[in-house]
C-alpha cells in the first residue's frame, strides 16, 4: 500500500486537514478548560463546594453525553467542514457567556450549553482524518489529533491564569473564548479548496473508502467494535478526567500553591498525553505497515504497554512536591491519550465510513458518560476524606479490568466493501 492522499487531493492538503482538525480539539478544550483552571478561584468567589463542583464538571460531561451521539449522525449527514464550521462559532458564544455568570445555577446551565455546542468536535475531527488520510497514516493522524484536546489544556492555564491575576475571571473567560476564533480563517482556507470539500463532503470516490449506507443506530450501538471500545474508553477516561479537572484544585490543596501559580505546573499533563498519543499513533502505524497481510489484528502489546503507564496515577499521592505529582500525573496521561489513540484507530477501522461520525460520537458519549459518573463522585470523596490519596488510588484500580477486557476480547474483521478481497 502506498501512503498517497485520497482523490486528488494532495498529501500536504490531507496533513493540513488533519492538523486544522486538530486545532479545533484544542480550541475546545481551551473554552471548556477554563473553568477548571479558575476552579479555586471561582468555586470560592461564587461559594460553591467541593461537591458542587463535581456536579459542575457533571454538567458538561452529561450534555456532551446526550448531543455527542446525535451530533455524529449530523456530521456524517452535513460533512465535517460545515458541521465543524457551525460548532466552533456557537460554542465560542456560549463560553464567552461564562463571563457572566452570578451564581451556581446559571454556571451549571451554561455548562450544559457548552458541552451541548461543542458535541460536534470529536466526531467532526475524526470524520476529517478519515476522510483526508490514507489508512496507514490514520493511526498516526488520530495520535496527532488526540493532542488538539492537551494542546488546549496546556494553553488555557497560562493564558487565563494570567488574564485572571489582572483583570478577573470574568474577563479571563471572555478572553478565551474569543481567542478561540482565531481556528475560522484556518478552516475556511483549508476546508474550502476544491480537493478538501470533495473530499470531507463524502462526494469524492477512492477504493478504501466506497459508498456504504451508514449503519442504523441500533446496529451501530450493538457493533461488537463498539462495545469492545468502549470498556477501555471508561476504564481510562476518569482518569483522564481528574487530571484535566483536579489538577488545580490538587495543586492549591496538598501542595499549597497559590492560584496564580498553577498555571506554571498544569502544562506537563497534557503535553504528555500528547507524547503518548503521538508516539504510539506513529508506532502503531509503521507497525501496521510492517504486519501487511495481518493488519486487522489489534495491537495488543501496545494497548498494553499504554495501560502500565496509566497506572503511573497510583504515585501521585506519594510524589515529592508540586512538579513530582505533575510528572507522576504527566506519566499516566501519556498512557490515557496513547489508549485513546490505539483505541480509536482500531475502532474505526472496523466500521463503514459512513458511519465513521456516528461511531465517534458513541465513543465520545461513552466518554463523557465516564465522567459524569466520575466525578461527583470524586467530589464527595474528597469532601468525605479530606484529600485525593483514596481517589487517586481508585483510579488506576479502575482502569485495569477494562483494559484488560478490551485485550481478551476477539473484535470483529476491519470494515471492507461487500465483494471485495479481504
Amino acid at each position: 500500500m502506498t501512503n498517497a492522499a485520497p482523490a486528488g487531493l494532495s498529501r500536504r492538503g490531507a496533513w493540513a486537514l488533519a492538523l486544522v482538525a486538530t486545532f479545533t480539539m484544542a480550541v475546545s478544550y481551551v473554552d471548556r478548560q477554563t473553568l477548571a483552571v479558575l476552579a479555586p478561584t471561582v468555586t470560592e468567589s461564587l461559594g460553591i463546594s467541593e461537591q458542587g463542583y463535581g456536579w459542575l464538571v457533571s454538567a458538561f460531561s452529561l450534555a456532551y453525553l446526550v448531543g455527542a451521539p446525535f451530533a455524529g449522525r449530523f456530521v456524517d449527514r452535513v460533512g465535517a467542514r460545515r458541521g465543524l464550521l457551525g460548532a466552533v462559532t456557537v460554542w465560542s458564544a456560549v463560553a464567552a457567556l461564562h463571563a457572566l455568570v452570578p451564581g451556581f445555577g446559571v454556571l451549571f446551565a451554561l455548562r450544559i450549553a457548552l458541552g451541548l455546542a461543542e458535541s460536534p468536535s470529536f466526531p467532526g475531527a475524526a470524520q476529517t482524518i478519515h476522510r483526508a488520510l490514507p489508512p496507514e497514516d490514520r493511526a498516526r493522524g488520530f495520535g496527532v489529533l488526540f493532542t488538539g484536546s492537551s494542546i488546549g489544556a496546556m494553553i488555557a492555564p497560562p493564558l487565563a491564569t494570567a488574564v485572571d491575576a489582572r483583570f478577573g475571571f470574568r474577563v479571563a473567560f471572555l478572553v478565551t473564548a474569543i481567542a478561540g476564533l482565531a481556528w475560522l480563517p484556518l478552516w475556511l482556507r483549508v476546508a474550502w479548496a476544491p480537493a478538501a470539500r470533495e473530499v470531507l463532503d463524502g462526494r469524492a470516490r477512492r477504493p478504501d473508502r466506497p459508498t456504504a449506507p451508514p449503519l442504523s443506530a441500533l446496529a451501530l450501538a450493538r457493533h461488537p467494535a463498539i462495545l469492545r471500545a468502549v470498556l477501555a474508553i471508561v476504564a481510562s477516561s476518569p482518569l483522564i478526567a481528574f487530571a484535566l479537572n483536579w489538577s488545580a484544585k490538587l495543586l492549591v490543596r496538598d501542595h499549597h500553591l497559590l492560584q496564580a501559580q498553577v498555571g506554571g505546573y498544569l502544562w506537563l499533563p497534557p503535553l504528555l498525553f500528547d507524547v503518548g498519543a503521538v508516539a504510539f499513533g506513529h508506532v502503531a502505524s509503521r507497525r501496521a505497515s510492517a504486519r501487511g497481510a495481518r493488519r486487522g489484528d489489534p495491537d495488543r502489546a501496545l494497548v498494553a504497554a499504554a495501560a502500565l503507564l496509566g497506572l503511573a496515577i497510583l504515585a501521585v499521592p506519594y510524589a515529592h512536591g508540586p512538579w513530582g505529582a505533575m510528572l507522576a500525573m504527566g506519566v499516566a496521561m501519556g498512557g490515557g491519550g496513547a489508549l485513546f489513540a490505539l483505541v480509536t484507530a482500531d475502532l474505526l477501522a472496523r466500521v463503514p465510513p459512513t458511519s465513521v461520525s456516528a461511531a465517534g460520537g458513541l465513543t465520545a458519549a461513552a466518554q463523557s458518560l465516564a465522567y459524569v459518573v466520575a466525578t461527583p463522585l470524586i467530589g464527595a470523596a474528597v469532601q468525605r476524606t479530606g484529600g485525593y490519596t483514596v481517589v487517586l488510588l481508585g483510579l488506576g484500580a479502575w482502569l485495569v479490568p477494562g483494559t484488560i477486557a478490551w485485550l481478551a476480547w476477539a473484535p470483529p474483521p476491519p470494515w471492507s466493501e461487500p465483494g471485495s478481497e479481504a
